[in-house]
């Protein structure tokens, strides 16, 4: 019998309601008070009689949700959540509000960068994590210098958005969040937890898969599963180089599935009415960012429905590269375009706190904490 019921889907919970023998219609009653209520605890579940919720506790069965430890609010707004697992281990997850330039693979710029703390919001961003730390070791992340801890279950990614969505006090409809799995962790490296969680915020909490999200370092095999999947996230790759010594260099990752691997299961992506596949690009200076390295993106991607989402390195303690200036990022963005492919400079959001791209590294001795 399981613990906790937040990662159950429908039929999980018709057999928990079989074992307690009560009615079948109470498993959707418990689907639809877990996911779209965000209850956080069996006894605020008021559909079901008192003595069924009485004999879950009775039992040790609990929602699950996970705890919000620290909260980190930025000058624009962003919320960084430190969100506490029930094994003592903690993600990380972000709430941009107003959008975040683009991260949603929706190639839109995002508004403006004035005070937002205190505004209500006309869109807003969830960023999630998938694992505790990360396996991929790409160098120019802070989540890489955690190593990888586990994976996390589909009940705890499900969890993250929750939290978020009850700490904003967000009321149905979803509509207008954007979700995107680019938080702590290879999505792809959790991919059946992933791929559930999907499902359980889809069917359950609400959020449209067309506003879903998921980024990959590059895990080949799992991008033409996605590809076969019946609801799916749109799909981002984080690319960051622009031939295989470099990204090798950067993303050891390349090794096992280099460019040729990578962008031919690209371009065999199965996309959908008016999607473009997302490529991201985390601009290095003076590593990754020449004239040079844009010619050559230009014709690693050519013929591939996609746009590019360029992302000046947000700096962090331990990371040995530097933020490119302005007019390096404007003129790879320039030649980008030139080409034809649609390119979009990605606004950092929630710099100050470290919860923008790359980032995310459970840091507390931060200020401001909320």
């Amino acid at each position: 019998m399981h613990n906790s019921l937040l990662g159950l889907q429908l039929p999980e919970l018709a057999l928990l309601v079989e074992e307690f023998g009560q009615p079948a219609y109470r498993a959707r009653q418990l689907f639809e008070a877990l996911y779209q209520q965000r209850v956080e605890t069996p006894e605020e579940i008021s559909t079901l009689p008192q003595d069924f919720r009485r004999s879950l506790s009775e039992k040790g069965i609990s929602v699950g949700l996970p705890g919000i430890e620290r909260k980190f609010v930025s000058r624009d707004g962003t919320v960084r959540y430190l969100v506490g697992c029930g094994d003592g281990q903690s993600v990380e997850t972000v709430w941009m509000p107003e959008g975040d330039g683009g991260e949603a693979g929706d190639g839109s710029e995002a508004g403006n960068e004035t005070e937002m703390a205190g505004r209500r919001w006309e869109r807003a961003t969830i960023c999630v994590s998938s694992q505790v730390g990360c396996a991929v070791d790409c160098q120019f992340c802070l989540t890489a210098l955690l190593g990888i801890k586990r994976n996390l279950t589909a009940g705890e990614i499900v969890g993250q958005v929750c939290v978020v969505l009850n700490d904003q006090d967000v009321s149905p409809p979803l509509e207008r969040v954007n979700l995107v799995f680019m938080g702590m962790g290879e999505p792809f490296l959790n991919y059946e937890n992933f791929m559930k969680a999907v499902h359980l915020l889809v069917d359950g909490v609400g959020i449209p898969e067309s506003r879903m999200t998921v980024s990959t370092a590059g895990i080949v095999p799992h991008i033409y599963d996605l590809g076969a999947e019946a609801v799916r996230p749109k799909l981002a790759i984080s690319l960051n180089a622009s031939n295989d010594a470099l990204r090798t260099s950067l993303m050891p990752i390349n090794r096992k599935w280099n460019l040729e691997k990578l962008i031919a299961a690209a371009r065999e992506f199965p996309l959908r009415n008016r999607e473009r596949l997302t490529f991201e690009y985390v601009l290095l200076d003076e590593v990754n960012d020449s004239a040079q390295n844009a010619r050559e993106l230009v014709e690693l991607i050519r013929g591939v429905r996609a746009k590019v989402n360029l992302i000046a390195l947000n700096p962090g303690p331990g990371i040995v590269f530097r933020t490119p200036v302005q007019e390096r990022v404007l003129q790879f963005q320039n030649i980008l375009k030139a080409a034809g492919v649609p390119t979009f400079v990605r606004r950092p959001r929630g710099r100050d706190i470290y919860a923008a791209c790359g980032q995310l590294k459970r840091t507390v001795e931060l200020a401001p904490v909320a």
